[in-house]
């Protein structure tokens, strides 16, 4: 790598500040154009590096030879020293004369821009004096704008004075005519008062006078309306105390009845000896089944009976219907001639009567009934008593009026096998076509028989014979027959 001498250093480092004070092209900041010396610098520059340069050796990659040769280079440089001294001082002053021409170039510079600030001060000075000059002439024309302004604003008030002093006058003319509008309109206020004052007097006596009759015409509508009312409630208070008197009188009947009844039923009676002597509550909870079982039944019924006060329960034993009855708010009767299940009815507080069924509805009026229910009874009468049974019941009944019979259905062959022997007091099954012919005969129309309990849920074993004879032989063990009278 390449030494730098010192002579070559201190060069360089003038060259670059020379450089920098007096960059290529500049131009003084007032504008004048300067002399470039940069081409003179470089010429100096150059001159100082070859002045630099006599009597050095180039260098040369270390090595034994290299070294030997500038060894010898070095040997013959300062042999030849008192040859080139000569040119070397030669060349020293041509540097030093560039350097020379190289300030006074530049205290010419330095002339020239303080020649330029010169002038620069002297035409802002101008300018100063210009913008001056035009200030002043701006407020002499303002000035001069003021006063035409005071002379127009002046003659405005001389004009608004004019105006004031005729607004005087005819203000004083109006002001007259004013007092004299004023005090006729005053008179003529008071007059509309004291007339306003007149009518209002009257009509607020009118008013009075017709507040009064409206009054006195309202306070004798209101005491004939408390006395209609007065008589009205007392007309309902007695009436209710008569509902309630019936009411409670039958109360005590139907509960002194049951207390009876009760007493008879608890009664040590020989059975009469064409009854059998056996248990009839027990029999009916083995054989006919549980009295929920039952209502469950019964329940079907009970639409065909709605709105009918006056409904009879021919045979009603444990009083099942009759309980339906009775929470459905259907007025209800249960007839029976056993005193023990007509016990256990009036025990549950249900209106039933001991009775002989005949008797019974012989004593009743004609056309009273509104319906008629026998569940599981005409099987039980002789087969001449079961046209009289229907022929009583339309007699009593009115027009109208529901008979629903129910009894086993011998039209099934499975009823003789199971269920209507077991019972020793049935005399004969109806058939649901004469059941029909004696409803018909006796007066009933719209007759309607459904057929109940299907032999196959209690005998499952039906299942395996053919639908049609299932259904023509083996179909439900009961049937329902029920019909309107005519």
């Amino acid at each position: 790598m390449d030494v730098e001498n010192p002579l070559e250093q201190a060069v360089r480092e003038i060259r670059e500040r020379v450089a920098a004070r007096h960059p290529e092209g500049e131009r003084s900041r007032y504008g004048i154009g300067l002399a470039d010396l940069l081409p003179l610098l470089h010429s100096r520059d150059a001159a100082e590096a070859k002045v630099a340069a006599i009597g050095t050796v180039n260098p040369r990659p270390p090595g034994l030879k290299n070294n030997l040769v500038q060894s010898w280079k070095r040997f013959l440089a300062r042999i030849l020293d008192w040859h080139v001294r000569e040119q070397v001082e030669f060349n020293r002053g041509s540097v030093n004369a560039i350097q020379a021409t190289l300030e006074a170039l530049k205290e010419h510079n330095r002339s020239l821009e303080q020649i330029a600030s010169a002038l620069e001060d002297s035409a802002r000075r101008n300018d100063e004096l210009e913008s001056r000059v035009k200030i002043y002439a701006a407020r002499l024309d303002e000035t001069e704008g003021r006063v035409m302004l005071a002379e127009r604003e002046a003659a405005t008030l001389r004009e608004q004075a004019r105006e004031l002093a005729d607004v005087r006058v005819h203000w004083h003319e109006w002001r007259q005519e004013w007092e004299r509008k004023l005090s006729i309109n005053e008179v003529q206020f008071l007059r509309s008062v004291a007339d306003l004052n007149g009518a209002y007097h009257h009509r607020t006596s009118q008013l009075e006078t017709n507040f009064r009759s409206i009054t006195d015409r309202q306070h004798r509508d209101f005491e004939g309306l408390v006395a209609r009312s007065g008589d009205e409630v007392q007309a309902r208070f007695w009436a209710d105390n008569a509902r309630l008197r019936e009411e409670y009188e039958r109360l005590i009947h139907a509960e002194l009845r049951t207390i009876r009844q009760k007493t008879f039923a608890a009664a040590a009676l020989p059975a009469p000896p064409s009854e059998p002597a056996y248990d009839f509550v027990h029999f009916a909870d083995r054989f006919r089944g549980p009295q929920e079982y039952v209502r469950s039944n019964f329940a079907a019924y009970l639409p065909l009976f709605a709105d009918r006060p006056n409904i009879v329960d021919l045979g009603c034993g444990r009083g099942e219907f009759l309980e339906l009855l009775a929470e459905n708010k259907i007025g209800a009767i249960g007839v029976d001639g056993d005193p023990e299940s007509v016990g256990m009815c009036l025990a549950k507080g249900l209106n039933a009567v001991e009775a002989d069924l005949f008797s019974w509805l012989e004593a009743q009026p004609d056309h009273s009934l509104d319906g008629v229910f026998c569940g599981q009874v005409i099987e039980h009468l002789p087969p001449p008593l079961v046209p009289r049974l229907f022929n009583l019941c339309a007699a009593k009944s009115r027009p109208g009026a529901i008979a629903v019979f129910e009894t086993p259905n011998p039209e099934c062959l499975a009823i003789f096998a199971t269920h209507f022997y077991l019972d020793p007091t049935h005399q004969r099954p109806v058939p649901s076509a004469l059941a029909a012919f004696y409803l018909q005969e006796a007066g009933y129309g719209g007759l309607e028989i459904r057929f109940l309990a299907p032999a196959v849920d209690s005998m499952p074993s039906l299942a395996s014979l053919p639908d049609d004879f299932r259904k023509a032989f083996f179909g439900g063990l009961d049937y329902a027959i029920i019909g309107t009278k005519l």
